[in-house]
C-alpha cells in the first residue's frame, strides 16, 4: 500500500489540482507529418506503464505524437542541453533547476509524485524492515548483503547516493564488497535484485507493474525523505532554434491541465494508483 503520508498529501492536494491550462490544438506552420515532439523521460515512467497510458490521450487531445527515449534523468537533462529533444520529463529536481538556472530550458513545473521504496528479500538478512531509509542503508552498509545500485546518473540514482551521504556514507561501492552498479534502468535492476536476492532502491510505480519479483519485498516505505517529485522542462529555443517549441509547450500546457492531471491520477496497476498529480493551481 501507498504509505500513509503519500495518501495524506494526495487528500490535501485534491481540492484543487491545477488551474486551467489552454494550448493550440493546431499549431500554425506545422504540417501534419511534423506534428511529433521527441521527450527525453525517465526509464520508471516508460516501465511503470504510465506513457502508454498517458500519450494517447494527449494525442487524441492535441493530434500531436510523442516519441519517447526513456534513460536515466542525467542522461535526458543532457539530451536537453544537446538539443536532441524537445521537452523533458524527469525527476531529480536539484539538477532539473541547475538545468534551468543555466538556460537550457523555458521553465521547471512540478507535475506529479510518487515515492522510494527499499525492496529487498523478503528473509531481510541485513534487518532493514522499517520506515527510515538512512538507518536501513546504515545497517546494509555493515552487513554482507547485496545491494543493486541503476548507477546511471538517473533520478533514483540520484536519490539513492543522497540517502547514503545522509548514513555518512559518501561512496557505498567503497565500503560494501557487496554494492553493484548495473548501469541500467529500473526494470533491469529489479530483474537483477530478483536473481540475486539482494536489496534495490525502486520507485514504487516501476515496483508496483513488475512481475518478477520472485522474493522480493517491500521493507522500507513511508520516509518522507522517500517523495518523489517529477517535473516538466520545455527545451529553450534560444540554445536550439530546431526544437520544435510550440508543440512541446502544447505537451507541458496539456499535462499540467485538469485532463492531463486527471488521466495521470486515473492510471492505475490492481486498483492502486502509481502518480499523483500535484501540478500548481
Amino acid at each position: 500500500m501507498v504509505a500513509r503520508w503519500l495518501k495524506s498529501a494526495v487528500r490535501r492536494a485534491a481540492p484543487g489540482l491545477v488551474c486551467a491550462a489552454t494550448f493550440a490544438l493546431h499549431t500554425p506552420g506545422v504540417s501534419a507529418e511534423d506534428r511529433f515532439i521527441t521527450m527525453a523521460s525517465t526509464t520508471s515512467t516508460e516501465q511503470s506503464g504510465l506513457f502508454p497510458h498517458l500519450l494517447p490521450a494527449f494525442a487524441k487531445a492535441t493530434d500531436i505524437d510523442v516519441h519517447v527515449v526513456a534513460v536515466g534523468t542525467g542522461q535526458a537533462l543532457d539530451m536537453g542541453r544537446r538539443g536532441d529533444a524537445d521537452v523533458l520529463f524527469v525527476h531529480d529536481k536539484a539538477a532539473e533547476q541547475k538545468f534551468i538556472a543555466e538556460g537550457w530550458g523555458l521553465k521547471r513545473t512540478d507535475v506529479m509524485y510518487n515515492d522510494f521504496v527499499l525492496v529487498g528479500p523478503k528473509s531481510d538478512p541485513a534487518g532493514v524492515k522499517g520506515r527510515d531509509i538512512v538507518a536501513a542503508l546504515g545497517k546494509l552498509a555493515g552487513s554482507s548483503a547485496a545491494f543493486i545500485s541503476r548507477g546511471d546518473e538517473s533520478g533514483t540514482n540520484a536519490a539513492e547516493l543522497r540517502y547514503w551521504k545522509v548514513a555518512g556514507i559518501d561512496a557505498p561501492a567503497t565500503r560494501m564488497a557487496n554494492y553493484k552498479e548495473c548501469g541500467c534502468g529500473m526494470g533491469p535492476a529489479l530483474n537483477i535484485a530478483s536473481a540475486s536476492n539482494a536489496y534495490v532502491l525502486a520507485d514504487r510505480g516501476t515496483w508496483l507493474s513488475f512481475k518478477n519479483r520472485g522474493d522480493l519485498v517491500v521493507l522500507v516505505e513511508g520516509d518522507s525523505r522517500l517523495f518523489n517529485q517529477y517535473g516538466v522542462i520545455v527545451v529553450n529555443p534560444a540554445k536550439h532554434p530546431q526544437t520544435k517549441t510550440a508543440l512541446a509547450q502544447a505537451f507541458a500546457d496539456w499535462v499540467l491541465s485538469p485532463d492531463g492531471q486527471a488521466t495521470i491520477a486515473s492510471y492505475r496497476i490492481g486498483g492502486e494508483q502509481l502518480f499523483f498529480p500535484n501540478a500548481p493551481h
